[in-house]
């Protein structure tokens, strides 16, 4: 069995080793980096085979321009005599050679945004000894430029914290609630002294209780909460946590749906104390009087997985609640003389009560579709606005265009107000010009009204300039009739031209339950002190063409 402990994901993420001096002021300093610290499961491994665990090296460059001289990356083996066998992964090496004494790799450019220079396969040693530590280490040369090494600890065995996954309910309604059974064991070699469980959730599903050894998130933007990041828990669960022994939260911890709850998920992870991933949010302990505890659990009959591997110390889990969101365009009127330039703030209102979150595909949740009328010009939109043709094709000026699509993020609030400030000039005055402005899903035409939307008849509205009668408030220009809600509403999100593959119907989160790639967690990192979750939250991953 093999793992693989990503640079760019590991928590502890550390570029170790003195920090070198250029030759010259001039020459660019280039930064190596790998993982703090790995653990090796001790030879010969649960399936009595060695167990590989990957450990790579990078090469960063912080400086925005190309390094175009070659560069020669070197990293001494022979600490790991007697504690770890190294070989080369051929799909992460190429350039690379391999002696019992050192690795050499060679680069003819070093990136802006730096690259992999090795990534290498380490297994314990036949009579290598548990708890033994070695370290490794790489360092680089070349003409005109500084680099900093960069040492990963090598060691054998230590602790591994395995969690459990909870069987939980995937469809809800706003307001269920269901247990969040916590279960895990230390799979390792050695105790773990302090445990830290760790929930993350969306928007739209919380935990009920609080206790005292509970740090929970605070939110200081209520108007927009899906701007504050994920609600975050973290509990430190005191005691020895000792090698072979499983052990359960015997207090109880509740998942609530939200009114506004409709596409959303968590992960849960434990760490060992000390080593859970930071969190920029503000954390506050509720001083409720309760502790939340844990007992020890009689191991069942096919016991969890016994891998020094920090991918098992975390779950996630995704959630669909039977909810609506009401997105309502908002009629514009300008007033302006021949010459004028006048300001319009166009957009759309979520009367909710839902929020539309398309957290796994990144798609963007909701496009605006503005229709500009005769005689006046747009001669300033906002970025998120394009402009097209007045069939919707595609048209290379952006300014002075009949028609433009704006798009949302992946993410509205159950009460957002989306808005796109225009400056337009009034070149002609013409009595009761008027375009609209709508509001839908992505199409290649230009919208249409989402599945979740439960009244159509609002997502359109009138643009007039100069009205008749000096109207400033025009009646919105429906173009079907509101449908009747269905007993069960499926959001939905249509990938644009170019945009990431994977989309599913339920807008981007999979309607199983249970992911089968990853929603939230980026990677993570054996540490000395037991297993560690660097949790890379996914933004948005796809754009509008």
């Amino acid at each position: 069995m093999r793992k693989r402990i990503s640079l760019l994901a590991a928590a502890g993420l550390a570029a170790v080793g003195l920090a070198a001096t250029p030759a010259n002021a001039a020459d660019p300093v280039f930064t190596l980096t790998s993982p703090a610290e790995i653990g090796l499961r001790p030879h010969p491994g649960q399936s009595g085979q060695p167990q590989k665990t990957s450990v790579e090296f990078r090469v960063e460059n912080e400086t925005g321009n190309v390094f175009d001289r070659q560069s020669t990356f070197t990293i001494d083996l022979t600490p790991l005599k007697g504690v770890a066998d190294a070989a080369l992964d051929q799909n992460q090496s190429h350039g690379c050679t391999l002696d019992a004494a050192k690795v050499t790799c060679k680069d003819w450019a070093i990136w802006t945004h730096g690259s992999n220079v090795v990534t290498l396969d380490l297994t314990a040693a036949k009579n290598s000894t548990a708890g033994t530590v070695a370290d490794l280490t790489m360092t680089g040369a070349a003409d005109g430029a500084t680099f900093k090494p960069a040492t990963t600890k090598v060691k054998v065995g230590g602790p591994d914290l395995v969690l459990e996954q909870a069987a939980l309910k995937a469809k809800l309604t706003p307001g269920e609630t269901q247990p969040l059974p916590i279960v895990f064991r230390n799979a390792g070699t050695e105790s773990v002294h302090g445990v830290a469980l760790e929930v993350n959730t969306t928007h739209g599903i919380g935990l009920v209780e609080k206790y005292d050894n509970c740090s929970y998130s605070k939110n200081d933007s209520p108007a927009q909460p899906w701007n504050a990041g994920w609600g975050t828990v973290v509990c430190v669960l005191d005691g020895e946590y000792k090698p072979g022994t499983s052990y359960e939260v015997k207090s109880a911890l509740t998942l609530k749906a939200a009114p506004h709850a409709f596409i959303d998920g968590m992960t849960y992870a434990v760490h060992a104390a000390g080593a859970q991933p930071k969190t920029s949010q503000k954390l506050e302990r509720p001083g409720t009087g309760k502790k939340l505890t844990v007992v020890e659990r009689v191991a069942k009959a096919g016991p969890l997985s016994a891998d020094i591997d920090p991918s098992d110390n975390q779950h996630e889990f995704d959630f669909q609640t039977k909810n609506t969101a009401d997105f309502v365009a908002r009629a514009v009127s300008l007033k302006g003389k021949a010459g004028e330039t006048v300001k319009a703030d166009f957009g759309f209102d979520n009367k909710g009560p839902a929020w539309v979150a398309y957290l796994r595909s990144g798609e963007d949740v909701a496009r605006t579709d503005i229709v500009i009328p005769q005689g006046a010009k747009v001669t300033k939109a906002p970025e998120q606005c394009s402009g097209v043709n007045a069939d919707g094709s595609h048209r290379e000026q952006k300014l002075g265009a009949p028609r433009y699509f704006c798009a949302t993020t992946h993410i509205v609030g159950e009460t957002e107000k989306v808005s796109y400030p225009f400056e337009l000039k009034i070149e002609k005055v013409v009595a009761d010009a008027t375009g609209s402005v709508a509001v839908g899903q992505w199409t290649p035409e230009g919208t249409k009204v989402a599945d979740w939307d439960p009244s159509h008849a609002n997502n359109k509205a009138a643009f007039v300039i100069n009205a008749k009668g000096g109207a400033t408030t025009p009646a919105p220009s429906p173009t079907t009739a509101a449908p009747t809600p269905t007993a069960s509403t499926t959001p939905s999100a249509t990938p644009s031209a170019g945009a990431s593959t994977g989309t599913t119907a339920q807008g981007g989160l999979a309607n199983t339950g249970v992911s089968a790639g990853p929603l939230m967690i980026g990677a993570a990192a054996l540490v000395a002190a037991g297993g560690a979750v660097f949790l890379a939250f996914r933004r948005r991953t796809a754009g509008r063409a």
